[in-house]
């Protein structure tokens, strides 16, 4: 059996979550996935999978097998496409992991727009908050906000974003001012382990170089951006977000930021991809695509919630 092509079912299986799923995705018999992993399972000496009847499981051996199977594929891939050249129109799938809110307020109308104008391209998101490494789980593409760290991904700025406090107009009006940081510990906190569970920094004050912490006992903790922001247009407490978290309900008005002059600094907002793979159509389409696109939209939020 040829050991590249048991890679690529291994990985199938992988991302389907089960034998079936990868059976169904290859258009092969599930005696035949089967087979294939048991052949890397007797390749390598070790099992490489823990199989129920409805789940499967990596051992701790196939952890590290399927990093070095994502990163050989792609690299094949990679190698295959650079020798078509740029004459090569995008096909194949397009891996993309982006945080679980921009993945689907952003990325997901693009990725829409994408397939459409691309019909020999095909797109999994994996929407995820949590850092991904992109070679090791052979993903093309990363959307991340976040001061970047040196590495050797290439990073294509599409914007910034900013952390903001907001409330309701009905929720302030009945409640004191928030003129300064310290106010927030007389109010009602929506809070969401992105941004703080019972604390949140705020810059140093003039004069010092210590952060601003406020500490608080919220009322509500949730850990999905929406609720948070539905529980504050209800009028039911202050909540922070990104500001393209909230940019719709401040331009409709049903959300208020507060606290403007206090904000952090801004954080950037990058397309992320390992070095080498701009050179492959379908990735290089994807950013030609999506750059612009995200730079307009982060662009209008910005815009919208300065405004405010």
């Amino acid at each position: 059996m040829d050991r590249i092509d048991a890679m690529k079912v291994f990985v199938a299986t992988l991302d389907e979550g089960s034998l079936a799923g990868a059976s169904r995705r290859l258009g092969r018999s599930p005696a035949a996935v089967s087979r294939a992993i048991a052949f890397l399972e007797e390749h390598v000496g070790t099992a490489l999978l823990h199989r129920t009847t409805r789940t499967i499981k990596l051992s701790e051996a196939g952890e590290r097998y399927a990093a070095a199977c994502r990163r050989i594929l792609t690299d094949l891939e990679e190698a295959d496409l650079l020798i078509a050249g740029e004459r090569s129109a995008p096909r194949g799938l397009l891996t993309i992991t982006a945080p679980v809110a921009a993945g689907q307020d952003m990325l997901q109308p693009i990725i829409d727009e994408f397939v459409d104008r691309y019909p020999a391209v095909s797109v999994r998101l994996n929407m995820l908050d949590r850092p991904v490494s992109l070679i090791d789980e052979g993903m093309d593409l990363a959307l991340r906000i976040a001061h970047l760290p040196d590495s050797t991904l290439v990073a294509i700025p599409v914007g910034e974003v900013r952390r903001v406090v907001a409330a309701s107009p009905r929720y302030l009006a009945k409640h004191p001012p928030i003129t300064d940081p310290a106010d927030l510990a007389q109010h009602q906190i929506i809070s969401m382990t992105h941004f703080g569970l019972d604390s949140w920094s705020f810059p140093p004050p003039n004069g010092s170089t210590i952060p601003r912490v406020v500490q608080f006992t919220p009322r509500f903790i949730v850990n999905s951006i929406q609720a948070a922001v539905a529980s504050a247009v209800a009028g039911h407490g202050v909540t922070r977000m990104f500001s393209y978290h909230v940019a719709e309900q401040v331009k409709e008005g049903t959300l208020k930021i507060v606290l403007s002059d206090n904000e952090p600094a801004p954080l950037p907002v990058h397309l992320l991809t390992p070095h080498g793979r701009l050179a492959v159509p379908k990735v290089r389409a994807f950013v030609d695509f999506a750059t612009p696109r995200l730079r307009k939209h982060f662009t209008q939020s910005q815009r919208i919630t300065t405004r405010n």
